[in-house]
């Protein structure tokens, strides 16, 4: 009888395992095999590991590797901080908290390709609405985009301007679901709004908190739509990333060559995504 309904069990999350299957697993052990292969969309030679190979010493890859990994750190960082910030504004007793939170989340709801193109005209350095307002002010503005120094925090800016808004939404969640009563306990300790967020907000949020580190870690790890739409990786390869390098690979027809980068950038994910979220979900537990 106990198997019988363990069997039960398990027949509701077949449909899941048999669409996690197909859209996830096969694709993943497909592209495992087509890396290793000269591949066109109708013929395909085994060629083992000479992808990797002749991916590594690609010209611009040392760039495309610095520029992900601070890519990657910037923008989740600053989710991380600023989404906290507006998060505590926003469930504050303010009166206009409502109108707020959908401002704040507003980017988020945009095509990111529509923010690219967008910000593309917004930063134009001469004709720019941005540069147009420095100016204004008396200040020139900057070459944003044309700048080989400047390109890629730019379009970090960009990145954090849209993606803040949903690292502020999940921590508005794990803010509403702490018990009033805690808060209530320090106003009869006669704490302040400091001891309440430092002793009760911040420990109880950390979930909240994890999760925003993890998603936004992973999703400027992987970002490739924003940086192609406003810079192609340009000026020259100054901001260039992983993503945009495999792209680059597949319109010149090597599809095997951005395959095995896909691989590749898969393998870098899951190397620092997996023990970061094992040392912050170890953190949450000991608290």
């Amino acid at each position: 009888m106990k198997s019988t309904k363990s069997l039960y069990s398990y027949g509701f999350l077949l449909p899941a395992g048999i669409i996690f299957f197909i859209f996830f697993l096969l694709p993943t052990m497909v592209s495992f095999f087509f890396s290793m292969t000269r591949w066109t969309l109708t013929d395909w030679e085994f060629i083992g590991l000479d992808n990797f190979i002749m991916f590594f010493k690609e010209s611009s890859l040392n760039i495309g590797f610095r520029n992900t990994f601070i890519y990657a750190v910037m923008t989740s960082g600053t989710k991380v901080v600023f989404g906290l910030l507006l998060a505590v504004l926003l469930t504050s007793g303010m009166r206009s908290k409502d109108f707020l939170r959908s401002v704040v989340f507003f980017p988020t709801l945009i095509s990111t390709i529509a923010v690219g193109i967008t910000f593309s005209y917004l930063m134009h350095p001469s004709r720019g609405l941005i540069n147009t307002a420095l100016a204004a002010l008396g200040i020139q503005g900057p070459n944003w985009l044309g700048d080989p120094a400047l390109a890629i925090y730019s379009v970090g800016l960009v990145d954090i301007w849209k993606g803040v808004g949903f690292a502020t939404v999940i921590y508005i969640a794990g803010m509403m679901s702490i018990p009033a009563d805690y808060y209530e306990a320090v106003d009869i300790d006669g704490g302040n709004a400091f001891r309440k967020f430092w002793h009760i907000t911040l420990p109880l949020i950390r979930p909240a908190m994890n999760s925003v580190i993890i998603l936004s870690f992973i999703g400027g790890l992987r970002t490739f739509d924003l940086v192609w739409t406003m810079t192609k990786g340009g000026p020259g390869f100054s901001s260039d990333l992983i993503a945009s390098i495999i792209y680059k690979q597949y319109q010149g027809g090597f599809y095997g060559l951005s395959t095995a980068g896909n691989v590749i950038l898969f393998v870098i994910v899951a190397v620092l995504a997996f023990p970061l979220y094992r040392f912050l979900t170890k953190r949450e537990v000991d608290l």
